[in-house]
């Protein structure tokens, strides 16, 4: 088992130091006002980063494992928020777009690669426990390549 640790420390109000330990940058995280003043990222923001760059990183991971060069790889994510039948404040959903840098034409073994990476995205595959999260892969020319919730 691995262990990963940060700390948060406030700032004022709802702004948080977060430190991730020696030799890793820290970040800022607020709340979007009116509860903070939206001078970082907000935790739904974090959420959606965590899933954007771990479904990025076992794509690019995926596609290395057969020699393949896939760069530079974009991903856009929409944090769906809502409320929930009690009414409160919730995330609904998560929706990744990963953009390829290069035409899928270019790339061999591309259909096994988007057809397992998934399986290996560690934070993507825990929310998925609790929220649903949707995946689009899109190539260079603008191409859907996969598009599964």
């Amino acid at each position: 088992m691995t262990i990963t640790s940060l700390s948060l420390q406030q700032q004022t109000d709802y702004r948080f130091e977060i430190r991730f330990g020696e030799n890793i940058p820290g970040l800022i995280a607020d709340e979007p006002a009116p509860l903070g003043k939206g001078e970082g990222p907000s935790p739904a923001q974090l959420l959606g980063a965590s899933v954007g760059n771990c479904l990025s990183d076992s794509l690019l991971f995926a596609l290395r494992k057969f020699k393949q060069a896939p760069e530079p790889l974009r991903c856009e994510v929409t944090v769906d928020t809502g409320r929930n039948p009690e009414g409160r404040l919730r995330i609904l959903g998560i929706h990744a777009t990963i953009t390829l840098g290069v035409a899928a034409s270019a790339l061999e073994h591309l259909d096994r690669a988007l057809a397992q990476f998934e399986e290996f995205c560690t934070v993507t595959q825990s929310v998925r426990q609790a929220l649903p999260v949707r995946v689009t892969v899109i190539d260079a020319e603008g191409r859907t390549l996969r598009d599964q919730n």
